[in-house]
């Protein structure tokens, strides 16, 4: 399958615009994004890129900002060359945890190691969502759990809670790239208690869970949310990222009225993690 790169320079440029374009583009059909000094590539099978759906996003900020739009196409077989010479650095996460790709040969020798086989799913652990939900994985006890990853994108959460010590573990995501490459990162990592789903919320079933993970975003929080909670354990957490820090409020309206308890939240450059019990 072939991609198409979108290079997009935002003049004058501003972090949040960036962060608002990649959230939106993501809703029509760009699937990776890498930040560049002053703006950001954007990923999409060639078959899916539609010029005008761009543009209307564009569009909306055209008034206080002008667009450097440049276009060119990238090999699918050629895509794990692009991450190791450009993209994909290994990361540390709270001093615990290295994530890395197979091509890597110089990373510290942490307490847990993940490979992560570079592909078009999202969740190398370099966004800061996903960055703040491995942090939660790390600083509380998960043995024995049974734990739900809702749009597992890599899989890396749900591997990180594995190697923590969780008792089982359900991976869905509606993407198909994102089901594959679950499948062969729990290969890459020896992960043997993970069930990896190609679908949505409405695969949820009888099943119960101790933890919920969902890193997706906004609008697919708020229209979800209420299919987490009837599969989360009475005293379960159901931790919530992919939004920004003015969507705060309507998380946790929304969550509350479903009987949740708000325990915290985090934010990183505008990105929120946020907690709730049950």
């Amino acid at each position: 399958m072939e991609y198409k790169r979108i290079t997009i320079g935002i003049v004058p440029f501003q972090e949040w615009l960036r962060d608002i374009l990649t959230s939106q583009l993501a809703e029509i059909g760009f699937d990776s994004f890498v930040d560049t000094a002053h703006g950001f590539e954007a990923y999409i099978p060639v078959e899916q890129c539609n010029k005008g759906k761009l543009n209307a996003v564009l569009d909306e900020f055209s008034e206080d900002f002008s667009f450097d739009v440049k276009s060119d196409m990238i090999a699918d077989q050629n895509w794990n060359i692009e991450w190791e010479k450009n993209y994909f650095k290994p990361l540390v996460v709270a001093d615990q945890c290295v994530v890395r790709a197979p091509f890597h040969n110089d990373y510290p020798r942490l307490t847990y190691e993940i490979v992560i086989e570079p592909n078009m799913a999202f969740g190398t652990g370099n966004h800061e969502t996903t960055t703040m939900m491995l942090e939660f994985i790390l600083h509380h006890d998960v043995i024995g759990k049974k734990v739900l990853d809702m749009g597992c994108g890599t899989g890396i959460l749900g591997i990180m809670a594995s190697m923590k010590g969780a008792g089982s573990i359900t991976a869905i995501d509606i993407d198909k790239w994102s089901y594959e490459g679950t499948l062969e990162n729990a290969r890459l990592n020896s992960i043997k208690n993970i069930e990896v789903k190609h679908g949505d919320a409405s695969l949820l079933g009888d099943e119960k869970y101790d933890l919920i993970l969902a890193n997706i975003q906004r609008n697919v929080l708020l229209n979800d949310m209420a299919a987490y909670i009837s599969v989360l354990n009475s005293d379960g957490t159901l931790i919530m990222s992919g939004f920004y820090s003015a969507d705060i409020p309507a998380i946790k309206e929304k969550a509350e009225s479903l009987g949740l308890t708000s325990s915290g939240f985090e934010v990183q450059n505008n990105w929120v993690a946020y907690s709730f019990m049950k």
